[in-house]
């Protein structure tokens, strides 16, 4: 069943269509690096390595239709605790 551009459910998890995913991922990173003022490839290393990318990946709670910027946040947040 199609929702919404992009996004189809399958079983009880929502999925995104993985390009678009991964230029969301991109965009994330670049505000990762841009917030905490450290390079591309760190900003990469706290993503790929955070709940919220999980959330993400794994089409949990709809992470994938939240803002760029609250997703960054969030991962900002994980490396705080």
């Amino acid at each position: 069943m199609k929702l919404y551009h992009g996004s189809t459910v399958v079983g009880e998890k929502m999925t995104a269509d993985k390009t678009l995913l991964q230029m969301k991922y991109a965009r994330i990173i670049a505000l990762i690096a841009q917030k905490a003022g450290i390079d591309s490839e760190k900003a990469m290393d706290w993503f790929y390595n955070s709940n919220t990318y999980m959330f993400m990946s794994e089409g949990i709670s709809d992470f994938h239709c939240l803002s760029d910027a609250y997703l960054a946040e969030e991962v900002l947040l994980e490396q705080k605790t």
